[in-house]
């Protein structure tokens, strides 16, 4: 009888032991299935959860990618500026500025690509995935550091780039948002062929002469911050006559070449009107010499650049321009109409009452006030 149950209990406990071991066998195929490979911006191969639940964003542009694709919900940790007042520079601060200060802090929040994180804070909120605006070194040390998988979703600053293009999908392929993003991707899509084909056909010399001025460029700048090959410009086929063939982007012209280029109609930042203003106070004679002051053809242009593209501002600015320089072409366009349908469609919510009373309004300016 005891050699009975003896036989007994080794049989059960082989059974147990094989069970035990088919369990944790199960286990583990279960988690290796539960894992898969997303490849970021830079073409790294990040692990990541099969269903990511929570993330944290850093560096320039990537909150504002979370409010796009609408899972700002995700977010359990937030970036330092958040502590201030309402951004309104940062399209998706006023929207949702009240609940981000309810979340910790994890990082310095925009840059330049450099790993900006707050690897302590971040380890003790353990996210399923970080998604930083980060070059690949600086994804990398991140990662290294917390131990939680960084993907990088960095990408350039304008009009809906093919970079900005290539972060909307994987951040989207990270957080399951792919139908919100094709929305968003197509919306832009149709705006901008909207934009372009109203004023393809007419030639330049057609076309009002316009400066863009006192843009922001990596900080805050006077009259003669410009742009060649400005975005907002070609997205309406307009005569840019600060375009030099040897110039990508922003540049500082002279006042000279100004006084040649003689624009029929000028932009400004509202936001940078204090610099333009102390300029006239010292040199009147040139900004009254412009046939643009002269007639009073200055309209604002608010910066839509803040660590990253506002995508929601470059396209209200593109069609405000057009309103500007070609009226019978955009006669259709009611720019606080216009304007609702991008923020609601972006963001979810209307802000333009909130933008202008910020600054960031499309006033006709005076230079001088």
């Amino acid at each position: 009888m005891k050699l009975t149950k003896i036989l007994s209990l080794t049989l059960l406990t082989a059974v147990a032991t094989l069970t035990l071991s088919a369990c944790n066998n199960s286990a583990q195929v279960q988690t290796e299935t539960e894992t898969r490979t997303i490849t970021d911006v830079w073409g790294r191969e990040v692990t990541i959860p099969m269903e990511v639940k929570t993330i944290i964003t850093l560096g320039p542009g990537a909150p504002r990618l979370a409010a796009y694709l609408g899972v700002m919900d995700m977010l359990i940790g937030a970036e330092a500026y958040l502590t201030e007042d309402i951004f309104i520079l940062r399209d998706y601060n006023p929207v949702h500025h009240a609940w981000l200060l309810t979340l910790p802090i994890v990082g310095a929040g925009g840059g330049g690509g450099e790993n900006n994180g707050f690897p302590e804070e971040i380890i003790l909120l353990q996210p399923d995935v970080i998604l930083a605006g980060f070059d690949p070194e600086a994804a990398n040390e991140l990662q290294a550091q917390t131990g939680i998988p960084v993907v990088s979703i960095r990408h350039t600053t304008g009009l809906a780039t093919e970079s900005f293009h290539n972060a909307m999908n994987v951040f989207a392929q990270v957080v399951g948002a792919e139908a919100r993003c094709e929305a968003v991707l197509s919306f832009i899509a149709y705006a901008k062929a909207d934009l372009y084909n109203r004023t393809s056909g007419i030639p330049d010399s057609q076309k009002l002469r316009a400066y863009a001025g006192a843009v922001t460029f990596n900080g805050r700048r006077g009259f003669a911050g410009t742009y060649s090959r400005f975005g907002i410009f070609e997205a309406i086929n307009a005569l840019n006559v600060a375009t030099t063939p040897s110039i990508d982007g922003f540049f500082e012209a002279d006042f000279e070449s100004i006084v040649v280029w003689d624009p029929d109609v000028i932009f400004l930042d509202p936001g940078n009107m204090d610099l333009v203003n102390a300029e006239y106070a010292t040199n009147p004679a040139f900004f009254n010499s412009l046939r643009a002051v002269q007639e009073g053809r200055i309209y604002a242009m608010p910066a839509f650049n803040n660590a990253g593209t506002n995508i929601t501002y470059a396209l209200i600015n593109a069609y405000h321009a057009g309103i500007i320089l070609f009226p019978e072409q955009f006669a259709d366009i009611d720019i606080t109409e216009k304007a609702a349908e991008i923020l609601e469609f972006f963001l979810g919510k209307n802000i333009f009452d909130q933008m202008a009373a910020n600054g960031l309004h499309f006033n006709p300016l005076i230079i001088g006030e």
